[in-house]
This record gives structure tokens, sequence and C-alpha cells, in this order.
């Protein structure tokens, strides 16, 4: 009885169902060798493009070690230069200057010669410098520090044994440069101009050109021999070497590359997940198809076929469907791997092409058979057990069956409680506020446990779980009318489909409302530290014992390009009754500054702030024994004042502060009238009003000796960015797992359309339109998205915050209600538009040819 070889024909009969059947798998191999192809684009991008040394330099004397600090001389320089073989040879040196004297804004100069194969620069304004004195500087550093092409600046190069700016020089901006990075506060010049600048003779690298023809050996021995003859490190300084630009390259590059491994580490854990997902959808279909086939599986038991051989024709039509979507899916990669890159090229940004990784190409193919042989199994073995007659009977209601037998019940509620275990646990000894020498992987380990148990428990539970969420979001819909009730009817009727598809759509609701939750909660917690140590764009400062002239705060509050300016006094030296420690007392206001309404409170109010009234750091709470609410004295230099303690911070205060305190309570204390720092925001927003707030601030300190200004406003946007990126990759990443969702919905629509033939050919004939079957059907895709969102948000949520709060940060539970609205209704879109097209296939059919349909 060659049973295999029917099955084998059938599927060459219906190759559509074969692809349907694989999809999701289809889909997750595509994902999976994008995700090898991505990570080779990556690293050749980087030894490409992102390496510091030019792709001309063919041998440098440096610190192959990447640390900096080699001893090496102009000297050495004019003695390689003479080398024979060497074409040209470059130093590399960068110093530091200062614009404005002693309260002026950083200015980094770079030595690089501006043009020819060994320049890191390119001109895209003005002219190169060419003549002591010039500088050209990059795009956002003539934007931030004011220096247009033709402007002039002065700068201090040194500064003497008080830390006074000493030895100004004049510097004219010849030119607009492009270079690899552009911090805003770079210029380049002619290696002997950055020489003349630093004043010391010193280089931090020779990169050297070779003349074509010219054995690199021989060269690499004679520049050794110009190293050892050369300065001598001091004792625990590097030595430097002589060494290759390729190996150079190459270990700019791994350094580099290795935080591409990092983040490709997390991307393969997402991609397992997309994996898991598919195994899921594609035992959903299996069970779907075999289910709908039992009158043909019941025919070949009937005439002979034993029970093992029927298995075993079915697990191979697994492997074969997993073999070919594995193909489809590895060359749809391919093309979209050497596709892309040359488009991003054509854009003017570098992206190198992959190379082409034939093992991983192997591997996802083996491994999408694989997941299609283990995920038949089950559904393989059901089907091959059923009694001829007991198939013959069940062909049409198989899918109906609402239990799940005892034992898969019974380990299913095991397998919960087993889930919450962990859950109470981790709820129940939780970390307090600055806990001592605590450990966040265990607990955090934990969290995962607890999440995977769950998870299979709802697997195993499912069907039972349909129910009460079904009959919840499905009631409304009954109302709308019989298109309503049958798709509710549809659905529930087959809950183990039903669950089969949402479990999958929870999974990947689950991880997106976890990273939604965690990103509000982690972003308030940012929110609030920034408040603390950036609670303005700008700060002023008085240096030593100056004051902030009093005229300062009334100019700031008459420019257009600033806004909310705070001034503050500090005084240094309070003490709270029953300690003998100075603490750092400062009177800023709280109301002024936006900002600061993101200061969190761990015991009272901020808003009994005022006169008598104190609030505390966590810190000196803790030292001192006080809470909100209780009273204490404060002392400094002889003067007292008797105030409440209105609230206590969690940990630390803006401005480094100990304790704020009301300006007249401070003035009582002792406090010079004078401000001792001064706050203030852009009054525009974006890079423009940013630097025309920097410009203004500029203007306000130019000339006026003890004054110092930080841009705290750049320590906000770079820890904003990378928690935006974050954020912003983690949601790319879980969206694999949401695409295999929607993919496995739209396959059991349709799936499910191409099954159910003769129910729709009755429903059309007995007067449901063309319309109302495409909106049952659509519905229907759509419920599936509505249960897995309901369940997905219902562990999400939950498991976010466990999470969340067993880092031990002190992060609050953020519920951000309408980005989670967002994700549950943006999943029933995409689910409903899954079902679209089975909808419309099922509405073409007549109910004649349909009711003819076996």
């Amino acid at each position: 009885m060659k049973v295999l070889g029917t099955q084998l024909a059938g599927v060459a009969r219906r190759p559509a169902r074969l692809l349907l059947t694989g999809l999701a798998v289809l889909v997750a191999s595509f994902v999976v060798y994008t995700s090898v192809l991505a990570q080779s684009i990556a690293e050749r991008t980087v030894l490409d493009g992102l390496s510091g040394t030019p792709a001309a330099v063919d041998l440098l004397i440096g610190d192959k070690e990447l640390l900096g600090g080699v001893p090496i001389d102009t000297g050495q320089l004019a003695a390689a230069a003479k080398v024979p073989g060497v074409a040209e040879a470059v130093g590399r040196l960068s110093t530091d200057t200062q614009i404005g004297g002693e309260n002026g804004q950083y200015l980094g100069v770079v030595a690089d010669p501006g043009s020819g194969p060994l320049s890191a620069v390119r001109t895209t304004q003005g002219a190169y410098p060419s003549a002591p004195g010039q500088i050209a500087v990059t795009p956002r550093t003539a934007d931030r520090l004011g220096l247009p092409v033709g402007s002039t600046v002065t700068v201090t190069t040194g500064w003497d044994d008080d830390g006074k700016p000493i030895k100004p020089v004049t510097l004219t901006v010849t030119g607009m440069v492009e270079g690899q990075n552009d911090y805003g506060f770079i210029a380049y010049a002619p290696l002997s101009s950055v020489t003349k600048l630093d004043g010391t003779g010193r280089l931090e690298q020779i990169d050297l050109r070779l003349a074509p023809g010219t054995d690199p050996a021989t060269v690499q021995a004679a520049l050794q021999g110009i190293v050892d003859a050369g300065p001598q490190p001091s004792e625990g300084q590097p030595r430097a070497s002589v060494v290759t630009g390729a190996e150079m390259r190459a270990n700019e590059a791994r350094e580099a590359a290795g935080d591409v491994d990092q983040v490709f580490i997390a991307v393969d854990v997402f991609v397992a997940v997309a994996v898991l997902a598919a195994g899921l959808v594609a035992a959903s279909t299996f069970r779907i198809v075999f289910a709908q086939r039992m009158r043909q599986l019941a025919l070949l038991r009937a005439i002979g076929a034993g029970r093992g051989a029927l298995w075993r024709a079915l697990a191979a039509e697994g492997a074969l469907t997993g073999f070919a979507v594995g193909v489809a899916g590895v060359l749809l990669a391919v093309a979209a791997g050497f596709g892309i890159p040359p488009l991003v090229r054509a854009t003017g940004t570098n992206l190198a092409s992959p190379t082409l990784p034939l093992l991983p190409m192997l591997g996802v193919v083996l491994l999408a058979v694989l997941i299609t042989v283990v995920a038949v199994i089950a559904p393989a073995f059901s089907a091959a057990r059923v009694a001829p007659l007991e198939a013959l009977r069940a062909a049409g209601s198989t899918q109906g069956k609402r239990g799940i037998g005892v034992l898969r019940g019974v380990l299913g509620t095991l397998t919960a409680l087993a889930a919450a275990a962990p859950a109470v646990y981790v709820a129940t000894n939780l970390p307090g506020r600055d806990p001592k020498d605590y450990n966040p992987e265990p607990m955090l380990m934990a969290v995962v446990a607890s999440g995977a148990l769950a998870y299979l428990a709802l697997i195993m539970l499912g069907p039972l779980i349909v129910r009460p969420v079904l009959a919840l979001f499905g009631l409304p819909l009954r109302r709308l009318g019989p298109v309503g009730r049958l798709a509710v009817g549809g659905v529930g009727g087959a809950p183990r489909r039903a669950a089969a598809v949402s479990v999958v759509v929870a999974l990947g609701v689950t991880l997106i409302a976890g990273v939604v939750v965690t990103g509000a909660s982690v972003r308030i917690l940012a929110d609030r530290d920034l408040a603390v140590s950036s609670p303005a764009d700008f700060e002023i400062t008085a240096q030593g014992d100056d004051l902030i002239p009093a005229d300062l705060l009334t100019k700031a509050g008459q420019s257009p390009d600033l806004a909310h300016i705070s001034g503050y006094r500090r005084l240094p030296t309070v003490r709270i009754a029953g300690t003998d420690a100075d603490m750092q007392a400062v009177d800023l206001s709280l109301t002024t500054l936006p900002a600061l309404k993101n200061l969190d409170v761990r015991t009272g109010t901020l808003a009994d702030m005022g006169k008598g009234r104190i609030v505390l750091t966590g810190f000196a709470a803790d030292y001192t024994g006080l809470g909100a609410g209780q009273t204490t004295t404060l002392t400094s230099a002889g003067h007292k004042v008797q105030v409440i303690v209105a609230a206590v911070l969690p940990d630390n205060a803006p401005l480094q502060a100990s304790l704020l305190v009301d300006p007249a309570d401070l003035t009582t204390l002792g406090a010079p009238a004078g401000l001792t720092g001064m706050l203030a925001d852009s009054a525009k927003t974006g890079e423009d009003g940013r630097n025309a707030a920097l410009n203004a601030v500029q203007k306000l300190t130019q000339g006026r000796a003890g004054l110092g200004m930080e841009v705290l406003a750049d320590q906000r946007d770079q820890l904003n960015g990378v928690l935006n990126g974050v954020l912003a990759i983690a949601i790319g990443l879980v969206g694999l797992t949401v695409l295999i969702a929607v993919v496995g919905v739209g396959t059991t629509t349709a799936l499910s359309v191409v099954e159910r033939v003769r129910e729709s050919g009755l429903l059309r004939a007995v007067g449901l339109s063309r319309a109302g079957l495409r909106t049952m059907l659509t519905t229907e895709s759509a419920l599936y998205g509505v249960l897995g969102a309901a369940i997905g948000l219902l562990l999400g949520v939950p498991y976010a915050w466990l999470a969340i709060q067993s880092l031990g940060l002190q992060a609050p539970l953020a519920l951000p209600v309408w980005q989670l609205a967002a994700v549950f209704v943006a999943l029933v879109v995409l689910t409903a538009l899954a079902g679209v097209l089975p909808a419309r296939k099922a509405a073409k059919v007549s109910p004649v040819a349909a009711l003819a349909t076996d």
C-alpha cells in the first residue's frame, strides 16, 4: 500500500494548500536568513567605512591596541617620510582649545592634510586651510559655535597653574568640511598649524602610503628601526608599533563590530521567538488540514492503510512542505539582501552588500524542515489514530470539538500554577530603594521562566480560555445582526482552531505590550533622572567665590531666544539639627522650569514647598532620620531657622543639593543676595532654536570673568536618543512575531475558506449576500485578533511590571493607555486585513458550485 505516494500526489494536485500550510514557516525562513544577511551587511559596512584609518594607509606607526598615548614625535615623522618606498607620510594629532577665555566653549582642532588619499575629510565650502592661523570647521560646529566661513575666533591653548587660560591665538575659518563624525566642536587644519597650537612636538599616529611596487615588509622593518631609536615609553606606557593599515582597520572595525555583535545577539533572541510562533502556526494549520481531510484518511484506513504508514506519510508531507517553503524563504531573503544595498547606495548612504553564507543557508532550510516536522507530529498522530468509521462520522465536525481532554487540562492547570509560583515570589521579594549588593539577574530569570510557563499553560488551556473572552467581546457583535452572530459562531464553533491562532497573536501582543509598558516606565524614570541632572537646557555658574552679576538675569529675560529663566543661590555650610556634616542648600524654584514637574517624591508633596518648608533628598533623609511633616532646625555660621519637611525625594535633588529651601529661609541662614547660578531653556524647539539660545547665552557671558557655562540639553538629547533607538529596535524585532501571527491568521482564514466551501454555499443559498459572506469571514479574522490581543494585554502588562520592578531601578508602573489601545486596534485591523482576500475568494463561488463541492 503506497500511502506515501497517495499523499504526495494529493500535494501535487493542490500546491496552493502546501503553500498556505507552510506560509508562516516561509516567513520565518525569510526572517532568519535575512537576519544572517543583515549581520553580514552591518559587519562589512563597518569594515568598509567605519574604521578611522583611511583605506589608502599601507603602514602606520601608532598603538595597534587603540589605547593611545604611545611616544611618537615630529622627528620620527620626518625620518619615516625619507624611508625608500614611502610615497606619503602624514602625522595625526588633535589638540584642545577654548573659545572666549575662561568661560568659553571647547574646540578640538584635528590635524589632516585636507586632500589626497590620506585625508579623512572633504571640503564642501570655501578652501581648506593652507597657512598658520587658519581652520576649517564641520557644519554643526559652525552652527553651534557661530563660526561661518570667513569669521575669526580667539582661542586659548594653555592654562596656568591656577587654571586660568593663557596663550590666546586668533584663528580664521577658511572652509567647511565633512568628516567621519560631527560632534559640534571639531575643526581641522594642516599638521604644522595643529603642532604650533599644541606646542609639544608630540604626535598620536603616523600614517604612510607606499609607492607602487614597494615591498611592505622591507619598509616596515626600516620604520621599526626608527621607532626603536625614538623616545622610549615611560613605565606602564605602551610602545609604538609599526602595523599594516589593513591590520589597524581590522582592529578598529572589530572594536566597532563588537557592538554590532551584541545587537545581533538580541536580534537572535527575537528571531527565535518568531521561529517558535511559526511552529505554532504551522501546527495549527496542519491540524486544520488533516482534520478537514478525515474522509480521505478514513478511506485510506478502510482499504488497509495502517496507522504507522499513514502517520509517516503525513509527516513526510510536513517535511516536504518545510523544504519547499524553506527554499522559497531563503531565495526571497537573498533577493532582498542583495537588492536593497544598491538602492540605498544610490541615495548616497554607504551600505555594503552581504556575503552569501552557504552553511547558514543550508541550516535555515533544515530548520524549516525541522519546524514543520515537529509541528506535524501531533496533528498527524491524532489524524492517524482515528478509526475508519469514526473518521467518516467526524469529517465535518472534528474542529467543533470543544473539550481539551482530562490529561491536557490537568497538565495545563499544573503548568499555570508553576507559572504563578515564581511570579508571586518576585512580587513579594522586590528590592527596596537603593538596595545593597542587589543582583537583578535571578529575579529577571524568574520572571522569564514564569512568562514561558504561563505561555505554555495558555497553549494547553487555550480552548477553555478563549470561550469567556469570546463571550465578552462577541456580545456586541451578536447584537449587530445575523452576520455578527454567524462570525461569532464560526469562531466559537471551532475553539481549538481559534485558540491555536489566537495564542500566536497573544504572543506577539504580549511582547509588544511588554516593550510599550517597560518603555513608558523607563521613560518616566529617565525624565525624573533628567529633572535632577539636567533641569534646564543651559546652566551658567559663578566660579569660586564669585557671584553672577545682578544684570545678567534681567538681560537673559529680555532675550527672545531664552525661556524659563531661573536664578538660584547655593549655601554649602548648612547643618541639620542632630548632625555634624555640612550640606548643600539651594533655593531653586520648583515652579519655573518645566522639567522639574517630573521630579518624584518618596513622601510628602512638592506643592507644600514654601517659606519654612524644605525638601530633602532621600540620602539626606536617611542620614538624618527625618520624614515628611517632621520639624527640624537648620543652622549655618551662627544663623538658624526652624523648618518643616515638605517632601522627601527618592534619591538626589537638582544641582547636587542635599536640601531645597525657600529663598527667604536661605537669606536668614546668611546666604549672600547675589546668585551663584542661573538656568535657562531654549525658547524655540529644534537644532536651530538650540543654537540660537546657545549664542544668546554666549553673548551674556562674553567678557565676564569668573563665569562658566554648560549645555545640559545635550545630555538630555543623548539619553533620549538612546532610549528612542532602543525602543524602536525592540518594537521592530517584536514585530517579527506579530508578522508571523498575522500570516497565521491569514493562513487559517484561507484554509477555513477552502475547507468550508459547502458551508459558504449553504449560507448563500439561504439568502446571505456576497457582501454579507465577505463581512462574516473578515469579522472572523478580526475576532482572532481581538482574542489574541486581549489575552496578550492581560499577560504583557503584569509581566512588564514585574520585569521593570525586578531590575531594582524603582521605576513606576506606567500604563500608556492610548498606546496599548493603539496596539489592540492595530492587531485587530491587521488580522481583519489578513482575512480580506480569502473572504473575497469565498464570496465569488456560486452557491450551486459550493454545494456540489465534496
